[in-house]
């Protein structure tokens, strides 16, 4: 199974979100007409499917290290 277009667009977004101008919640509904909620629960799931690690390694690799540290600190 493959990573839909829209999939591919959170990937590319969450790589060069901090390039962009404006607050990240902002441009989250500006792009995806998400809240932030809706997003980050996208994005969970995204991460540990196979196919976002083989098209956006280091983003992926990235945020499973940010999750496992928000985990820890709970």
């Amino acid at each position: 199974m493959s990573l839909s277009p829209l999939e591919l667009s959170v990937l590319r977004f969450e790589k060069a979100w901090w390039k962009r101008p404006g607050v990240k919640e902002q441009k989250i509904r500006e792009v995806f007409g998400w809240t932030l909620t809706q997003y980050y629960q996208r994005l969970n799931a995204l991460v540990e499917r196979p196919e976002a690690m083989a098209a956006e390694p280091r983003v992926v690799r990235r945020l499973q290290r940010m999750r496992a540290r928000r985990m820890y600190w709970q």
